[in-house]
């Protein structure tokens, strides 16, 4: 149960969303809101996401009209709750969304930055002035095409974070790389990936189960009219859950996803990444360290390389 500010509290059935009372707030272009709920009993589970790349707070008792941070007020290392804002534009506009994994969630990039690439596409709509500069991030870390596991999968959660989005108008699938990867990492049950698989229920999937993926997923966005972008899987050798034959799948799916004719533009972000040197790894400079996600200049060489047109 939560309490709007307000209005009366309010009981979430489990897995249901539930809106909030509209709010009469002018609001510029790019601005950041920072939003209160009150809790007036224990949450054992909540609807949340990880990683915290914006900072929250819990604290204690009833603070929703507190005008500033309390100094009780601890960090919550998740994004919890609030799963999306929607907004009445002042003109007419079409919503971009991205529905992606961590490389799209921002994993790796500076905290409270706002420097995922579809934040920093967003910037760059803003700074040109395209009427359809809306975009809605529905990266999850971890999250896979046609799996679950670290949040519902890509095909399963499609119509409502994607498909139920007001105004929507662009589709931009980033999927796929998770899909590759845990398919084709080393298995062993002693060695130090099992753990880490051990969150990803499901047998392994085919290169040929990933493009029929796409193609679902296209289907389901032209049944509404909209146009399907969708991005290449960029490089992770140096990885841990990097294979040979993990490498060799990602090609496949990326030589379909640039040639086969079933997107209406490709933004080969592959190109982007790759070491001219090694083409299987990401540029020492545009990566976190760990050889997979990528850093603030990473992040923003993606954006830079979108053609905004392509949302007018």
């Amino acid at each position: 149960m939560l309490t709007f500010s307000g209005a009366s509290a309010v009981t979430v059935p489990a897995g249901a969303p539930i809106l909030s009372d509209p709010v009469d707030l002018p609001l510029p272009a790019l601005a950041k809101l920072s939003i209160s709920l009150y809790l007036p009993g224990r949450v054992e589970t909540c609807t949340c996401h990880d990683p915290a790349l914006q900072t929250g707070w819990t604290i204690p008792g009833d603070a929703v009209a507190a005008p500033t941070l309390p100094e009780n007020a601890e960090v919550l290392p998740v994004r919890a709750l609030i799963s999306a804002v929607e907004l009445l534009p002042d003109g007419p506009a079409k919503a971009i969304v991205v529905v992606g994994d961590s490389r799209t969630d921002g994993a790796g990039s500076t905290p409270d930055t706002s420097h995922s690439w579809p934040e920093l596409l967003a910037e760059h709509l803003t700074e040109r002035d395209v009427a359809a500069g809306y975009v809605s991030n529905q990266g999850i870390s971890g999250n896979r095409m046609l799996n679950d596991g670290i949040g519902i999968g890509a095909l399963a959660r499609f119509d409502r974070d994607v498909l139920a989005t007001p105004g929507l108008g662009y589709v931009v699938l980033s999927v796929g790389g998770n899909d590759i990867g845990i398919s084709f990492a080393p298995r062993d049950d002693d060695g130090p990936l099992a753990d880490f698989l051990k969150m990803f229920p499901g047998a392994p999937v085919t290169t040929d189960e990933v493009i029929t993926g796409f193609r679902q997923l296209i289907a389901r966005a032209r049944e509404r009219g909209v146009r399907v972008y969708a991005t290449t899987i960029a490089p992770f050798e140096g990885a841990e859950i990097y294979t040979p034959e993990g490498e060799s799948a990602r090609q496949t799916v990326n030589e379909w996803i640039r040639t086969g004719g079933a997107f209406d533009a490709v933004l080969d972000f592959d190109a982007v990444w790759r070491d001219p040197e090694r083409l299987s790894r990401i540029r020492e400079d545009f990566h976190c360290g760990d050889h997979l996600h990528g850093n603030d200049a990473g992040y923003q060489a993606l954006a830079d390389s979108i053609d905004l047109s392509l949302f007018s």
